[in-house]
């Protein structure tokens, strides 16, 4: 990042930790308006104030209180950047999208489900802790594409695994996605041993390949 990019970052981390919602909306809203990518938006700017604000409460230098505070800020940040960035194009390509059971985040795989959009697919946003039984039985019914499951703490790694196996039991040629940062602490090796999943570590991943999908 150039020094006015880490100027913007820090403004809005601050933002974002004293809950002003007014001002984090303004900080992305301009940096929106410089042509910026919406992958740059996501990562360089809201993904990482997140991954900031989470070392402060893992820390405790912050509460729970502030860290959800501003995880519902980025979230409404979220939508209102939804209608602006959605491809007017579609594409017939469905998308299920859903963080896994007792997986309380879901701004990330919020994020996935918007770029999918972008390229003009439909993507079914599923949200935080889906119950492995009704995710599974969603996929059954829907007959999607794709699906792109989030791990957010690496503790979930085998119930991922074990979402991944009951999918494919019943969806044997289901192509999965998987991410999250989760996996910053290990367990891509676990993935290797299932051709049809694909691990991919960020938006920049994803959108490059999408472009080939």
């Amino acid at each position: 990042m150039e020094s006015n990019d880490l100027n913007l970052g820090g403004q809005l981390l601050n933002a974002l930790l004293a809950g002003n919602r007014h001002k984090s909306s303004q900080i992305i809203g301009s940096l929106a308006g410089t042509g910026l990518s919406v992958e740059d938006i996501y990562e360089k700017y809201l993904k990482k104030s997140l991954y900031n604000i989470g070392e402060l409460w893992e820390s405790g230098k912050i509460s729970v209180a502030t860290e959800h505070l501003a995880s519902a800020i980025v979230e409404s940040i979220l939508n209102e950047m939804y209608s602006g960035i959605i491809s007017k194009t579609k594409n017939n390509k469905t998308v299920i999208v859903a963080s896994v059971e007792n997986e309380a985040h879901q701004i990330g795989i919020k994020m996935v489900a918007d770029i999918f959009e972008m390229h003009g697919w439909n993507a079914l946003f599923l949200g935080a802790n889906v119950p492995t039984k009704d995710l599974v039985s969603f996929v059954d019914n829907i007959k999607p594409d794709y699906v792109a499951l989030s791990m957010s703490l690496n503790i979930h790694l085998s119930t991922l695994e074990s979402t991944i196996k009951y999918i494919m039991a019943s969806n044997p040629s289901m192509k999965i996605l998987v991410g999250g940062q989760g996996f910053r602490s290990g367990g891509k090796e676990t993935l290797t041993k299932y051709p049809d999943v694909l691990y991919l570590e960020d938006l920049y991943n994803l959108d490059s390949f999408l472009n080939y999908e």
